[in-house]
């Protein structure tokens, strides 16, 4: 077998276990979400976009976040806090957040994915597909993270979304 279809039957194994997880945690399923969650990083720790996501999620589950909004400092914070709010349906305090996240250039392609899921949940497609594509241009593997993100689902259809994601 060749490394990069090793590569590539690696990551689809990552994307069937995160996908798992997630269906636990939408469903309010928080403590098999956890266990998925934390199975995940230990096996595919290697996948550092879906890695941070599931960090993210995870510590979502565990309910043990605690900060407000006052007490961001990090990059990770503003992440953190805008998945949160895009979790509780909060989509405007979601982009107030991770806007404020975009003077923090080091995982700028986080922050507009994120948008992209804020702004696609809000309704707002086209500014979405913006935010989107300026996430997979800073990252080009967000592109497959977005073809299977069930946030996005909403634009899979979209002639503009085809396009942004297949960029690579």
């Amino acid at each position: 077998m060749t490394e990069r279809k090793q590569r590539k039957d690696d990551y689809q194994r990552a994307l069937t276990a995160y996908t798992q997880a997630m269906k636990q945690f939408r469903s309010g399923s928080l403590a098999e979400a956890a266990e998925l969650l934390t199975a995940f990083i230990e096996n595919f720790g290697s996948e550092s976009e879906i890695t941070d996501r599931a960090k993210t999620y995870l510590t979502l589950a565990r309910g043990s976040r605690s900060k407000k909004t006052a007490d961001l400092k990090t990059i990770d914070d503003y992440l953190l806090d805008g998945t949160l709010k895009i979790n509780l349906g909060d989509y405007k305090g979601a982009v107030e957040v991770l806007e404020k996240a975009g003077n923090f250039k080091e995982k700028e392609s986080r922050v507009n994915y994120l948008l992209a899921i804020a702004y696609c949940l809000a309704g707002e497609s086209g500014t979405a597909l913006d935010f989107l594509k300026k996430a997979i241009q800073k990252d080009g593997s967000l592109s497959v993270l977005a073809r299977n993100e069930p946030d996005l689902e909403p634009l899979y259809e979209d002639k503009k979304f085809k396009l942004i994601t297949r960029l690579i």
